[in-house]
């Protein structure tokens, strides 16, 4: 069994991995002949301000006392340049942000690996393309670029990465930082001749990333007074750098300036999702070859930006990255469209290169090209465009190009996805193939359904044996002669050795069929509608949390169903009780919710309460109950306590802007570390090893709370105590005699307790309420908007600092308790039924690849980002949820069934 789910764990892995290799791969290419505009360009500069973090509606916006929220940058849109709406993508986060405005195209989302801080592949970029760049900022957004760029031009100031500290008494330090910095700057170069000299160069960038606003968004949210004055602090600050460099430059009018933002935010002070408030950015932009002004009587945009900020009268232009935004050029026709035919040609080259790439290593007979963007359609098109601007017919060029542009990029998608289709098939035959190995291994093995059925066990031809093996030399060679990266032979491969593992239990597979055909159609067709019905559901949750409402109300419906009402009520109640108080909790809100400190300390008192219950009741029971196991409760309710104490001194010095207190960080992770040991010097007895790991996870969980979620484990653990109780019953209403009292039996229990009965078809429900726990543990406060927009206040007891990984880590965890909890009572649950933990843990492998393969058809390539991204986390989610429930059944048996020993004292075990 060890060599299965060691194999299974391979499996699943591959299984994880074809995802990024079939959509998550780099959509860049090399080698492209670099195209430029023969015309000179209106500008010899280019400052640009990204003020990180910035939503469009905060700029502008009014304050309170109807005055503009940024006075000067609305001074230039109504008098100066021009503005509008800059779209962003998901994931809304700083780098993917950068990367489209700099190099002009949307990130690789496998940079989220790195921390978004390191290159998954080397690209161009306007800082590289630049004679001299000079740039200034956070040490994370600059860094990344001075990598990618070639030579000795681009040059690079930030402060600290310490400096980001989120619960700092004043960040827009940072932003104050980067103003003082480059007025230095300016100051020094009129003593530094070379300085000087490069200065008054053509195709000079200045770059100021202002991180201020985005950290005091985070801190204190958007609507907060913090965030908002330093809107008013850039403004200043871009006011005296403007200032600042047409004194510089003589008013030589050869600067351009854009202001805009990599991503907004939202009203709970998060980004990385695809809400409007994430991906709507403020541009801005005036100088140097930029329109001024244009007034309007009505505008195309249907949204209250226009009313709120005032500028329905002033041409608005939305634009998105990588496609050049020609109405905000104030320049000739003739350069309009050069510049728009050098942007089509230089997209157009990508396609040629892109296409050669993928015609190479692929045999003609099965190279399909893109039919719609032929050789033929491209010089068609290109000799028609330039025909078009010899004959000054501007604008029909201009349309022409789009056109071409966006002929291109769609022949770009189609040959970055060329194989996916024959991707996607091989890993579906190994979905099945294994799901369906895994079936029979639990028929085979731990089911009486084939038992007496046939007796005489056949071994596999050598023809079977035989016959894959040439099927997989056959695939090799095919994939050889195309020169296939090595990973498409791991996915194209893997389903053979699978399918023969199936195929050589022919016997079982016989076995079964004939049993089938024993069972009444009834029995037959119910059961299989109860397997979709239930999948179906799980599913559902997915989209729609409410699902998990509907599925735990059902759930309160099953002592009646099952008769478990009349045998044992007050069991049948509190099992009615905490499904529908479990029930509300995914109807509560998941994101956009206000932090609210007194849920949190009221859920700490409803665990002390439960603690002080737990020990009277062992004190009552068990005269034994003395020194060492009495001193661990009260080791752990003071663990509780101290986190309750943490949580509400770190939120008012947050509030005071002290930041956080030393002490305070120090006891929350003592406290973290301690959750991980506490329970191991419990009792293996099954209910006080229960309690000992629920009050050590809830000291944890406290301090990573902001809210209502604090309740969300103690009532989740409260519906598997009494799942449990709840499945002996059933167990015995089935004329199962109970060994032992719940309160009796031990985790470290070693008997192979699968020699007592064999799977029945009410297991099968065992596994689907296991599953189904996991989702509503994951899903019941969270969704995947939650996973990527999480609250940042929610580790701000143990660190205020900026740390992808760190915090990334520490919610990670906060997600992982609710399934520890789930995973520890399903231990408990096949102690008590008497059943071998293997069998119902393959059960459950099977339902989650079954869910796996059904969110494997639903992965989107099209619609919009939010939806594609959607729908490949929940695939993502699923397959991890297979491989971590490996290691989750590992971490439940250690907290379980181990038990330390201190002083040397021998184990102590209570029955």
């Amino acid at each position: 069994m060890l060599l299965f789910f060691t194999v299974g764990l391979l499996v699943h892995f591959v299984f994880f991995a074809s995802i990024f290799d079939i959509y998550f791969t780099s959509p860049l290419v090399h080698g492209m002949t670099p195209q430029f505009t023969a015309l000179p360009p209106p500008a010899r500069r280019l400052v640009l301000f990204v003020a990180d973090g910035l939503r469009a509606d905060a700029l502008y916006e009014f304050d309170e006392n109807g005055n503009p929220r940024a006075p000067f940058i609305r001074n230039i849109i109504m008098h100066e340049g021009s503005w509008g709406i800059s779209h962003t993508r998901v994931p809304t986060e700083s780098r993917p942000g950068h990367v489209a405005l700099i190099a002009g195209f949307y990130e690789d989302v496998s940079a989220v690996a790195k921390g978004w801080k390191e290159n998954p592949v080397e690209f161009d970029s306007l800082f590289n393309e630049s004679k001299y760049t000079w740039s200034w900022g956070s040490p994370d957004i600059l860094s990344m670029f001075a990598k990618g760029a070639t030579g000795d031009h681009f040059f690079a100031y930030s402060y600290d990465a310490n400096d980001e500290d989120f619960g700092a008494q004043d960040v827009t330090k940072l932003d104050t930082w980067v103003f003082d910095k480059i007025k230095e700057f300016f100051h020094a170069a009129r003593k530094n001749q070379s300085l000087f000299s490069k200065l008054n160069e053509e195709k000079i960038v200045f770059f100021l990333h202002l991180l201020g606003i985005d950290t005091n968004g985070h801190a204190h949210r958007p609507s907060s007074r913090e965030y908002k004055d330093n809107i008013k602090l850039v403004d200043e600050g871009i006011k005296e750098i403007v200032s600042l460099l047409k004194e510089f430059y003589g008013n030589d009018e050869k600067t351009a300036f854009v202001l805009t933002s990599d991503h907004g935010m939202t009203d709970w002070g998060s980004h990385g999702a695809g809400h409007p408030s994430e991906t709507f950015t403020p541009f801005v932009t005036w100088g140097a070859g930029i329109k001024y002004p244009q007034k309007v009587s009505a505008q195309q945009f249907d949204d209250t930006l226009l009313k709120e900020s005032k500028l329905r009268y002033w041409k608005r232009q939305d634009i998105n990255q990588g496609i050049l935004p020609v109405d905000y050029l104030n320049n000739t026709d003739v350069f309009k469209a050069e510049s728009m035919y050098t942007n089509a040609v230089q997209i157009l080259e990508q396609f040629k290169v892109k296409m050669t790439q993928k015609k190479e290593v692929t045999l003609p007979f099965l190279f399909t090209p893109f039919k719609l963007l032929s050789d033929s359609e491209q010089l068609n098109i290109l000799r028609k465009a330039r025909s078009y601007i010899k004959q000054r017919k501007y604008d029909e060029a201009v349309s022409l190009c789009k056109d071409l542009i966006h002929l291109a990029l769609k022949g770009l998608s189609y040959y970055h996805t060329y194989d996916r289709f024959f991707l996607g098939i091989s890993v579906v035959l190994g979905f099945v193939g294994w799901a369906s190995y895994a079936s029979l291994l639990i028929i085979k093995s731990h089911s009486s359904l084939t038992r007496g059925v046939s007796k005489e066990v056949k071994k596999p031809s050598h023809l079977l044996m035989c016959s894959f093996v040439a099927i997989g030399v056959l695939i090799a060679f095919f994939l050889l002669i195309q020169g296939c990266p090595w990973t498409y032979y791991v996915y194209c491969l893997l389903p053979v050795p699978i399918w023969y593992a199936v195929l050589r239990e022919y016997q079982v597979i016989q076995d079964l069929v004939t049993s089938l055909l024993t069972l009444p159609l009834s029995h037959f067709v119910g059961y299989l509608v109860f397997c979709t019905l239930g999948i179906e559901v799980l599913v559902l949750s997915f989209f729609y949390r409410y699902m998990l409402t509907a599925g735990l109300i059902v759930f309160a419906g099953w002592p009646f169903i099952t008769q478990l009402w009349t045998r044992a009520k007050s069991i049948s109640l509190s099992w009615i009780f905490f499904c529908l108080l479990l029930a509300v909790f995914p109807l509560m809100p998941v994101v956009g919710r206000k932090p609210d400190i007194f849920l949190v300390m009221g859920a700490g008192l409803m665990v002390l309460l439960l603690s002080l219950f737990v020990v009277t009741s062992l004190i009552k029971r068990k005269s034994g109950f003395v020194n060492g196991e009495l001193l661990l409760h009260l080791l752990q309710m003071l663990s509780i306590v101290l986190s309750m104490c943490v949580v509400y001194s770190t939120h008012n010095s947050l509030l005071r802007k002290q930041g956080l207190p030393l002490i305070n960080q120090i006891v929350s992770w003592i406290i973290l570390a301690s959750s991980f040991v506490l329970p191991l010097l419990s009792p293996t007895v099954l209910p006080e090893r229960l309690v000992s790991i629920l009050l050590s996870s809830m000291s944890s969980y406290l301090l990573l709370s902001t809210g209502y979620e604090a309740l969300f484990p103690l009532v989740l653990s409260c519906v598997m105590f009494v799942w449990i109780h709840m499945e002996q019953e059933t167990l015995q209403q089935c004329g199962v005699a109970r060994k032992q009292k719940v309160s009796n039996i031990q985790f470290t229990y070693n008997t192979d307790i699968s020699q007592f009965r064999q799977l029945s078809l009410d297991d099968t429900r065992r596994a689907f309420f296991l599953v189904f726990f996991l989702l509503t543990a994951f899903f019941g406060t969270g969704n995947i908007a939650s996973i990527n927009s999480f609250d940042l206040a929610s580790v701000y007891c143990f660190l205020t600092i900026f740390s992808p990984f760190m915090m990334g880590a520490l919610m990670m965890w906060k997600i992982l308790i609710p399934f520890v909890l789930v995973m520890c009572a399903f231990e408990a649950v096949q102690l008590t039924t008497q059943l071998s933990s293997k069998s119902l843990f393959l059960m459950v492998l099977v339902i989650s690849d079954i869910m796996a393969l059904h969110f494997f058809f639903l992965v989107k390539d099209y619609g919009s980002w939010l939806d594609i991204g959607t729908s490949i986390s929940h695939y993502v989610i699923v397959m991890s949820m297979t491989i971590v429930l490996v290691f989750l059944n590992g971490l439940a048996q250690l907290l379980t069934t181990k038990k330390l020993k201190l002083c040397g004292k021998p184990k102590s075990h209570l029955i």
